[in-house]
């Protein structure tokens, strides 16, 4: 039987230049990569999170607290087994992973560190996040769950640590700091006209994520859950064709975790925001040049999606030229959104997922043809 430990490697891509260079977020859309599978009483909620020593030296006794509530996956697909990672969200009996590690299951085990080992029913999933909820049959007092943080006060340089099952090594604990925040990632659903939707407000960090970690906590020093290990960039495989940690990690933040989580199990579904534009990550200077902006800091719009939002409020795209094969000129550029600065995609995405919803209405301040405009959107759904 072909066993599998899950993680999804973003590989590198190689922008063929003077200068050879790679990036995630120099294309309108996201890199696309293989996914490879990864690893209460009714009324309880997710535990608030919990005072606990700041001494980086207790990393023993968080370990021995937080542990508990964290749990192997094994997929049981036609073609073998594969593993991930997960973690309990309340004492109902639900359990977080990513949706990367149960998609396509025929079963779905659970492994607790006390050694009890259960079936688990996929009550909901979310391809735009690539988070699923799963649900054990346990009395709470089996269950231990873990506290929530708030990845709105995450920052650059602060100590982190993940906890999972990576090459099916259980309860595996490894240590690292937090390298980036605000990143933007393939999520794992096309979008209409090719390509994927993105993924935002991502977390990177350099804690030591392997195929198998999937889907496991990322937590802070005070054991609270501020993310979720979802994928790692590396050029780098293993002997067995397995993706190798290369100290570039990404988690999905808490704070869409908890509002998806909650939303798919209260009725199976999350709709997330929904702006229909496409746009390159970062402008380098040579393209603000060619393409005539007054400015290199903003979301440069690319396209937008016939009928979407963006499309009905009258945001602009760029328009196919013979002379521009990459980036085509004509578009709007967006420099804030209800007031917040945007510097580059990654900014629009964040704040999207972070401080909106379905419905709500936003400005978006856009420079076009030298002037300075703004423009009211209302929010939909990812169709």
């Amino acid at each position: 039987m072909v066993r599998r430990s899950l993680i999804v490697p973003v590989v590198l891509a190689i922008v063929a230049s003077a200068c050879a260079s790679s990036s995630l977020l120099e294309a309108p859309t996201p890199i696309r990569t293989p996914v490879p599978p990864a690893s209460a009483a009714a009324e309880v909620g997710p535990a608030a999170v919990s005072s606990a020593p700041e001494d980086p030296s207790t990393l023993v006794e968080l370990y021995e607290r937080v542990s508990p509530g964290v749990v192997a996956i094994q997929t049981y697909l036609e073609e073998g087994v594969s593993r991930g990672s997960g973690w309990v969200f309340d004492s109902a009996g639900h359990i977080v992973t990513n949706q990367h590690v149960v998609a396509d299951a025929d079963e779905v085990e659970v492994d607790f560190s006390s050694g009890a080992k259960v079936w688990a029913e996929v009550i909901g999933s979310d391809n735009n996040s690539d988070l699923a909820v799963l649900r054990v049959d346990l009395p709470p007092e089996a269950l231990a769950p873990l506290a929530l943080g708030d990845s709105s006060g995450v920052q650059v340089g602060q100590t982190v640590v993940a906890i999972g099952n990576p090459f099916g090594l259980a309860g595996t604990m490894t240590v690292g700091i937090v390298s980036g925040l605000g990143r933007t990632l393939d999520s794992e659903r096309a979008a209409p006209g090719g390509g994927l939707f993105s993924a935002g407000d991502i977390i990177q960090t350099d804690a030591a994520i392997n195929p198998g970690n999937s889907g496991g906590p990322l937590l802070d020093l005070q054991g609270g859950v501020i993310g979720v290990n979802r994928a790692i960039l590396t050029e780098s495989f293993t002997v067995t064709g397995s993706p190798a940690n290369s100290g570039v990690g990404f988690a999905i933040p808490v704070n869409l975790v908890r509002r998806v989580v909650e939303a798919l199990i209260e009725g199976g579904v999350y709709e997330y925001p929904y702006l229909g534009i496409t746009s390159v990550g970062s402008l380098d200077l040579q393209t603000v040049e060619d393409l005539g902006l007054p400015q290199a800091m903003g979301a440069y719009v690319t396209g937008v999606t016939p009928g979407s939002p963006a499309d009905e409020a009258g945001v602009r795209g760029g328009s196919r030229s013979a002379n521009f094969e990459t980036v085509p000129p004509g578009g709007d550029l967006i420099i804030l959104i209800d007031g917040v600065q945007v510097r580059e995609f990654g900014d629009l995405l964040t704040y999207l997922v972070s401080h909106t919803e379905v419905g709500q209405v936003v400005v978006l301040t856009i420079l076009r043809e030298g002037e300075e405009i703004e423009i009211a959107v209302t929010i939909g759904a990812r169709p």
